[in-house]
């Protein structure tokens, strides 16, 4: 008895350590497994001050009708090391789906294209014509919030029947990094202050109006920002290292719709409008003030913007969390009746290494209530509200909202048949030692016992059998 039992954990040592386990099972009854994988953006090349914000079309990205089920991402440089918001600032980064032409070659990741070419895919949200229309994105915050879609949720792409007839579904990544080595003002140059990029016309060659101070107009790709006198820095090269998480679609997965939503969004859809401007609702953007002595006694110098927004469908809030950028202290969406829908609050860094830099947002929290817990009605009338730190002045700080939302909870059934996941950071050879040291704890103990019942026998006794 003992020899087999030694066989047996032999032969199951092998078959692991040749497997190398690289997923976690995501469902019992479908024998679904999560699949992982890291791609690389395009090579971006900064020096001190200068500005990163370039649109990748056809990156690379999972094939398949799949369900994604997390997305990361953070600036490395090109020895694979992170890199500190205090030298590279993350402003956003963004992916965006759409179908192209099939009978359209790309030459490069930047080719423009016709606009006949390829068709938007955007999520749900209520912004129009392009303005917040990614599936993911976030900014310096993105290496400590969690992003994970809990079981049996997941984003479903790459359904044969969506896409249209001569077209092929890929992916776009936007990047916007500031390089603030040596900056003259570190906190102005990532809030693209224009007059620290001396700038006064947009990327398109229209003039600013008076009253805009700093923005995304102001720190276009290839912009300058003002770096201290006789301050000398080498260009490096930097990447957006992404990774995701994704299961093969099946009938036991619960699709959810991704809902972005801004603060800024005045509630006007005109038919035609492209691009950012007063008649679009959504800004994207805003400027703080700073308060006045009077403001700190009144309101304890906090700025409290507020929109009201209508859903469009129903559903259950399945994930939330805010994007804020520095000054920010959280955000909230209400419900009806001021019901708080989802509460997201940032975390500040206190050092200096990468996802802990001082001064910076480097996570926030997010929501992940029990399934069915928090239901948002068609029709519903909501309340986004983003508050900052009026100690000094903002220019182009952010107050949006990301939910996911599935229209039906799972039943009974796959809730007892929930996907099992290890959290654990082990690689393929050290997760086959850990499962191996409990096999043989198990075979040590079947031993044991063994041993004890010829003992027993010897001795004339007779174990009492249930």
């Amino acid at each position: 008895m003992v020899h087999s039992f030694r066989a047996c954990l032999l032969l199951f040592a092998i078959i692991i350590l040749a497997s190398n386990v690289s997923y976690t099972r995501a469902s019992v009854k479908s024998g679904n497994k999560i699949k992982s994988a890291t791609f690389l953006s395009p090579k971006f090349v900064l020096g001190p001050g200068s500005v990163e914000n370039r649109f990748y079309r056809n990156v690379d990205f999972p094939k398949g009708h799949i369900g994604i089920k997390n997305f990361k991402a953070e600036v490395i440089d090109d020895t694979g090391n992170p890199v500190p918001l205090h030298e590279t600032y993350l402003h956003h980064w963004l992916v965006s789906r759409y179908y192209q032409r099939l009978d359209v070659v790309e030459t490069n990741h930047e080719q423009k294209f016709e606009e006949s070419d390829h068709i938007s895919a955007r999520n749900s949200g209520l912004c129009q014509n392009g303005i917040l229309d990614q599936y993911f994105g976030l900014g310096s915050e993105t290496r400590k919030t969690a992003s994970h879609i809990p079981d049996p949720y997941a984003i479903e792409i790459g359904n044969p029947a969506e896409i249209p007839v001569g077209y092929e579904e890929r992916w776009m990544l936007n990047v916007h990094a500031i390089d603030t080595r040596g900056a003259e003002d570190r906190l102005g140059c990532t809030e693209c202050r224009c007059d620290l990029y001396n700038i006064t016309v947009s990327e398109w060659g229209r003039p600013l109006r008076p009253d805009y101070k700093g923005g995304l107009l102001c720190c276009y790709d290839h912009t300058q920002c003002k770096v201290k006198q006789g301050f000398q820095g080498t260009r490096r090269s930097l990447y957006l290292r992404y990774t995701m998480e994704w299961v093969e679609w099946d009938s036991d997965i619960i699709p959810v719709k991704i809902f972005i939503f801004d603060v800024t969004d005045t509630g006007k859809r005109l038919n035609g409008s492209t691009g950012y401007g007063p008649e679009n609702g959504c800004q994207v953007e805003y400027e703080i003030k700073s308060c006045s002595s009077s403001d700190t006694a009144v309101n304890e110098c906090v700025d409290v913007k507020r929109t009201n927004l209508t859903m469009p469908t129903a559903g259950y809030l399945i994930y939330g969390v805010a994007h804020q950028h520095t000054g920010g202290i959280g955000s909230t969406l209400y419900g009806k009746d001021g019901r708080v829908i989802c509460n997201s609050l940032p975390t500040y860094g206190e050092g200096k290494e990468a996802g802990n830099e001082a001064g910076y947002i480097v996570g926030m929290s997010t929501c992940y209530p029990e399934p069915g817990s928090i239901q948002i009605t068609a029709g519903e009338k909501l309340v986004l509200e983003s508050n900052y730190r009026r100690d000094q002045k903002h220019t182009g700080v952010m107050g949006l909202f990301y939910i996911l939302i599935a229209d039906r909870t799972p039943n009974r059934t796959s809730l007892s048949q929930a996907p099992i996941h290890m959290h654990v950071n082990m690689k393929g050879s050290t997760y086959a030692a850990a499962i191996i040291a409990l096999f043989g704890m198990a075979i040590a103990v079947a031993v044991t016992v063994h041993s004890r019942l010829k003992k027993w026998r010897g001795e004339g006794y007779q174990p009492m059998l249930a």
